[in-house]
């Protein structure tokens, strides 16, 4: 049985190595070869503004208008005609260096009455160049220009100096407290392990920032008590599945990007287990892709896709075969990824708008049902995926 498990071992890790050097998307789960059976409907692009300076979410408030957030630190609001705003006043600075900026803007669920937003960005030390993950609520004015009662609601624990790993998607959950994904700042990635720290984690709290009583860590010596789970690596993506829990994707090194359904207080492995390897080849620690007491991914790439943004499709808009199906985007082979999932594991997939040519950061579904995705480029669009052919 162990020399099975060796030579299991050894053929998994020789064909991690094959698919790295072809350069191509190999998922080396089993799922169905990718085909145009059942797939697309057609789809037709529509660019709804752009100009956007490395936009990174989308949001949708009233009237058909949208809030867009831009990493280097600003937040415009998207007439339905297109039309972009000044800068919205009142947004925090920000550490937009490397991979930092401000990140995910999202409305809360009640924003037709309380007209709240939440949004998560770098967070700058006030001296020293260190910098964190910060969540903060606001109330957007009645004529969209400025951000009011802006409060800080959690901030990642240590800050850190680096220009990486931010993660930074949130959620709001059904019970009404907020997740967010909180990347393992590159450097640091043995503090995923780790539960005095919030780097490499999943957090939630309360839209007043406090901690809920029934966290998994709360009361626990050693363990700071908004982790939700750990032993992520950097994720970009998160959203309530149709089963009504937390699904995320997250960033593998050289391979091993991840879907999740993160639960409370259990551990997601990094970088004890991965599908990945280091930069350049070589194995993560022990080269482990299982170990008790470690959850195993729902699917996961190899090599990378660099995916960001995640939504579940709700509507029938594009057909019943596409209802319930889950879309990534893929930053570095610049696709969108429809994933078809059976019994809660990825059966098919699909690769989308490959002709379109840039990097897509986000995707989100409309309240008019369509899928909008934001493309992440210095002229960077929001677009609106029409059916038909």
């Amino acid at each position: 049985m162990k020399n099975n498990a060796v030579e299991a071992f050894t053929r998994r890790r020789i064909a991690r190595r094959i698919a790295v050097l072809l350069g191509t998307a190999v998922v080396l789960t089993q799922v169905a070869a990718q085909s145009p059976a059942g797939a697309s409907p057609g789809l037709r692009s529509e660019v709804v503004a752009k100009g956007l300076e490395h936009p990174w979410a989308v949001a949708f408030i009233d009237g058909g208008r949208m809030l867009v957030s831009e990493r280097p630190g600003r937040l415009r609001l998207v007439q339905a005609n297109g039309e972009l705003s000044a800068p919205i006043e009142g947004v925090p600075k920000v550490d937009a260096r490397g991979q930092g900026g401000l990140h995910d803007v999202v409305t809360d669920r009640d924003f037709a009455r309380n007209r709240t937003i939440y949004f998560c960005y770098a967070e700058p030390a006030s001296s020293g160049g260190a910098n964190s993950t910060a969540l903060g609520s606001a109330r957007l004015s009645g004529d969209g220009r400025r951000l009011e009662q802006v409060k800080i609601l959690f901030s990642q624990h240590p800050k850190f100096s680096s220009t990486a790993h931010f993660g930074c998607r949130i959620v709001e959950n059904s019970d009404g407290t907020l997740f967010l994904t909180l990347g393992d700042r590159f450097s640091r990635k043995d503090d995923a392990q780790t539960l005095d720290n919030h780097h490499g984690k999943v957090v939630r709290v309360r839209k007043d920032g406090s901690v809920p009583p029934d966290n998994p860590f709360v009361g626990k010596s050693g363990a700071l008590p908004e982790i939700w789970s750990y032993g992520h690596r950097n994720s970009q993506g998160a959203t309530l599945g149709p089963d009504g829990r937390l699904w995320m994707i997250e960033h593998g090194a050289q391979g091993g990007d991840e879907i999740n359904r993160p639960e409370a207080g259990k551990n997601y492995g990094w970088p004890v287990i991965t599908y990945g390897e280091n930069y350049g080849g070589g194995k993560i620690g022990e080269g482990l892709t299982a170990k008790q007491g470690m959850e195993q991914p729902v699917h996961y790439w190899t090599p990378s896709i660099a995916p960001s943004g995640m939504a579940f499709l709700r509507s029938d808009r594009y057909g019943k075969a596409w209802q319930g199906n889950l879309f990534v985007g893929s930053l570095k082979f610049k696709y969108l990824d429809r994933l078809e999932l059976r019994d809660g594991k990825v059966v098919r997939e699909e690769r989308l708008l490959e002709n379109l040519g840039q990097r897509i950061r986000d995707v989100r579904e409309g309240p008019d049902g369509l899928l909008y995705v934001v493309t992440d480029e210095s002229r960077g669009e929001l677009i609106r995926l029409q059916p038909g052919s």
